[in-house]
């Protein structure tokens, strides 16, 4: 593997804080609560990962206008490709873009004006790394794939399909994404052997509720599968015994008009709120789905589980910001939430199709980042990173099923800390 050396170590100082020596990333709090109760709480996007990274360009889907497919601003969405070669020349992997959500009107006003919602202020290049690595020893299975991200400007996890005149907002997720494989497609997609969608936060929901639309793009001799990076969202009561995630969900489907782009199979039994919870329908996502996730995710601690609106006092203050200062009381809430996710998998664990990789570290999106996906001191799970688990299921050279032993055990995390 290849050694993470001194020049990807500077690049996350300069974009998340103050690496320490032992593997714990500082991170600035207000990065993550930019804007109400939604945010994405760090900017992989802007990354420079040193000289030696793959910077690949923006391109925007002309096509897309006429369809309606546009940003929150009316501008046109984008992603950035990079083509394969030799043996990969004929497989795809498409990472969906993440970065929180926006519930209300004032929220998706705010994010229009950011990269999160118009391509005006979009990177007009990426440092491509993780798993969108064109680098054999940093992304062993997929690097000369035709690896494209596409980035996310509509804060519905590419599902909405409405608009408020008023505010001058579009809500076109689910346009979006169908123009933007529609222009794949014809550029080449269609004649995939083998393809995989991924994402990771808001774009692991993404491509958990894109999964089988994905699939039917396909013939089905092509080999299609789905990751979910850091995507498992649960509905759970937070530390006041309020559900706040469920009422930025509630917020968002309502707005964005997701209800109709939702799993019938699940709205025709519950309400569309609780359709945009994974739990509720990865039981019944048809073609092979992997689930990577940690059990104590940053950002549900953050954002859900213990977020300021639900502290008003601070008592959850230093402990959302670092496990090591968590009382006992407090880690035992957490080992609940553990104890939550690894129910809401138990029915998607027992499909042979399927995959796992739930480490018991504190952190969020594991598969973009290099020193999480592929290094040296990778996380790992019974001795095998990430990269090799996601593709030996891929490849069907093993069933990886992989759950980590609760917190404390785990010493390969890279665990998050909030300054």
């Amino acid at each position: 593997m290849k050694l993470f050396g001194f020049w990807t170590a500077a690049a996350v100082l300069c974009l998340f804080g103050e690496w320490e020596v032992n593997g714990i990333l500082e991170i600035n709090e207000e990065e993550l609560f930019y804007t109400e109760t939604n945010a994405s709480y760090y900017n992989e996007s802007k990354a420079v990962f040193g000289n030696n990274a793959l910077l690949v360009g923006l391109t925007l889907i002309k096509s897309a206008a006429a369809k309606g497919a546009v940003c929150l601003d009316g501008t046109l969405p984008g992603y950035h490709w990079h083509r394969g070669y030799g043996s990969g020349a004929n497989s795809w992997l498409i990472q969906l873009e993440g970065g929180g959500w926006c519930n209300t009107v004032r929220a998706c006003v705010y994010r229009k004006k950011t990269r999160r919602g118009s391509s005006n202020y979009m990177e007009k290049q990426l440092a491509f790394t993780g798993i969108l690595s064109n680098k054999p020893e940093e992304n062993p299975d997929f690097f000369n794939w035709n690896r494209v991200k596409l980035r996310y400007c509509d804060g519905a996890s590419f599902t909405g399909d409405s608009e408020h005149k008023a505010a001058q907002l579009q809500f076109r997720g689910q346009r979006i994404w169908s123009a933007a494989m529609e222009d794949l497609m014809s550029s080449g997609m269609r004649y995939a052997n083998q393809a995989l969608l991924s994402g990771c936060s808001a774009g692991g929901l993404a491509s958990i509720l894109h999964c089988d639309e994905f699939r039917d793009l396909f013939p089905r001799t092509t080999r299609v599968k789905c990751l979910s990076d850091a995507g498992l969202f649960l509905d759970v009561v937070d530390v006041s015994g309020g559900r706040t995630l469920r009422n930025v969900y509630s917020g968002v489907v309502g707005l964005q008009g997701v209800q109709n782009n939702l799993p019938r199979i699940c709205t025709n039994h519950l309400d569309p709120t609780s359709c945009f919870f994974p739990q509720n329908i990865i039981g019944n996502v048809k073609a092979p789905l992997f689930i990577l996730n940690t059990a104590y995710d940053s950002w549900q601690i953050q954002s859900s589980l213990a977020p300021p609106s639900a502290d008003p006092h601070g008592y959850w203050s230093n402990c959302r910001k670092d496990h090591s200062k968590c009382s006992a009381s407090q880690l035992q809430f957490l080992q609940g939430f553990r104890n939550q996710m690894l129910n809401a998998i138990k029915g998607f664990s027992n499909s042979r199709q399927n995959g796992l990789f739930i480490n018991s570290c504190f952190a969020h999106c594991q598969s973009e980042r290099q020193d999480t996906w592929f290094a040296d001191d990778s996380p790992v799970l019974g001795s095998r990173p990430i990269a090799l688990a996601v593709g030996d299921w891929y490849f069907d050279r093993a069933g990886e099923k992989a759950i980590d032993c609760p917190y404390p055990c785990d010493n390969s995390c890279h665990n998050l800390v909030f300054r």
